[in-house]
């Protein structure tokens, strides 16, 4: 029998420190970039989008892969293209962690268009507050200490 799967994924991260180094005219190039990464590893991207301190990804992950080893590549490698591509001046990295939620398929609509209104959702709200209401709503405890 073949394998069948939905693992629907909002996975989420900020630039180190949380600081202002992406630059939202550029971001489409970085979000091209990522696609191909996802591609690579027989992920279907649904929406990326963010600010000039995070990332949003909405991506049906492969079964081979696991989300870390994703996240991971995802970050590693845009890192090295950022700096070669020299998009970002200010960009020193990526935050050391993220988060990963799962949505059921029948709320794959919602959370793209979530994704997709990022900077209207933050011109209210911090990425630190967004973060923890992810958190929140997905069950995870957590420490404050450890969010930055």
């Amino acid at each position: 029998m073949a394998t069948f799967t939905q693992i629907l994924y909002q996975i989420v991260f900020s630039t180190k420190n949380i600081e202002n180094t992406m630059v939202i005219a550029e971001n489409e190039k970085l979000y091209r970039y990522i696609w191909g990464v996802l591609k690579n590893k027989k992920c279907t991207l649904y929406q990326i989008n963010g600010t000039e301190n995070h990332l949003h990804i909405i991506t049906h992950v492969h079964p081979t892969v696991s989300i870390s080893s994703l996240v991971k590549d995802i970050k590693v490698s845009s890192s090295v293209w950022i700096k070669e591509q020299r998009i970002f001046p200010d960009f020193i990295g990526w935050q050391e962690g993220y988060g990963a939620f799962t949505y059921h398929i029948n709320q794959k609509d919602t959370i793209v268009k979530y994704v997709k209104n990022q900077r209207e959702h933050h011109k209210v709200k911090t990425f630190k507050e967004e973060f923890i209401e992810l958190l929140e709503e997905h069950g995870i405890e957590f420490d404050e200490r450890y969010l930055l």
